[in-house]
């Protein structure tokens, strides 16, 4: 699934294309995609929209228009997004092996066509990802329950600091992983947060330094930070909004490097199964 910094990235390049576009037809192939609407209400509902703005809330795309409504997407597992136009694709999310070829192609459960000829296709190889048409007013309804942003100002350290005392026996990666403490973060980031901070993430939350939860706070804004400016990462499927593989790649000190050296110590980097995810890190760095 694509983290902050690749929701990020696709919403940045996407934001360049679409705004301004009016939907000229919409189809869906997978009903349950756009529930509880039905496939002809929800396209007669977007049918006539000009984009204004594409914007992003923790792993949520949300495409705004003008009138005052908006599209929810997420991509779950393996979505992706494909704009066709004459100079050619955008591409952001999970590519499938041959999901470029011939669209639309067996992928495809959604096709947004606009007044230009342009075309935005939704591909979903396990049909996890949805597509969700509301009124601006009820955008609180879709982010409720997600948790703060942490490239704002209201991701204080205070706030980090009270946010571990409420989970005080969480093993650390459990705790960030936690859409409904800090939104966006996932396994790729919070191992390489961890990883920065010599911070172990199968220790509690109760047992961090001041000083380790102020390294760690730092770090999961600077590798986030870093991600986006380097276009998000290509680990396993993942490629940019350009078509391009994330550029954050050569800056993984853990993450997808299971026993090759540590970039610091040269120890073989580990990867265990934790709480049902991968979880890489070095045992000599990291305590």
């Amino acid at each position: 699934m694509p983290e902050l910094p690749e929701i990020e990235t696709i919403k940045r390049e996407l934001a360049k294309a679409l705004v301004d576009k009016t939907i000229k037809q919409v189809k869906t192939t997978w009903p349950k995609m756009v529930l509880p609407l039905s496939p002809q209400t929800f396209a007669e509902k977007l049918v006539g929209q000009k984009i204004k703005s594409v914007e992003r809330r923790a792993k949520m795309l949300f495409i705004h228009f003008n009138n005052d409504t908006l599209l929810a997407i997420h991509l779950k597992m393996t979505g992706q997004l494909i704009y066709q136009r004459s100079q050619g694709l955008i591409v952001g999310g999970h590519p499938q092996k041959n999901g470029l070829v011939n669209l639309p192609n067996n992928y495809t459960r959604a096709i947004f066509t606009f007044t230009d000829g342009s075309v935005l296709y939704f591909n979903d190889l396990r049909k996890f990802g949805w597509l969700k048409h509301l009124p601006h007013t009820d955008l609180h309804l879709l982010t409720a329950r997600s948790g703060v942003e942490p490239l704002t100002r209201d991701f204080s350290l205070a706030l980090f600091k009270s946010l571990l005392t409420r989970y005080p026996k969480r093993p650390i990666k459990t705790f960030l992983l936690d859409q409904t403490l800090i939104a966006g973060l996932g396994n790729i980031y919070v191992d390489e947060a961890c990883f920065l901070s010599h911070i172990l993430p199968t220790r509690l939350t109760n047992s961090l330094s001041e000083k380790e939860i102020t390294n760690l706070h730092k770090n999961i804004i600077s590798v986030l930070k870093l991600s986006i400016q380097k276009k998000g990462t290509s680990t396993r499927n993942y490629v940019r909004a350009d078509g391009q593989p994330g550029g954050f790649v050569p800056h993984l000190m853990v993450y997808g490097r299971a026993k090759l050296p540590c970039k610091i110590c040269r120890t073989p980097i580990a990867k265990i199964r934790f709480h049902g995810r991968g979880t890489h890190f070095c045992r000599k760095c990291q305590k």
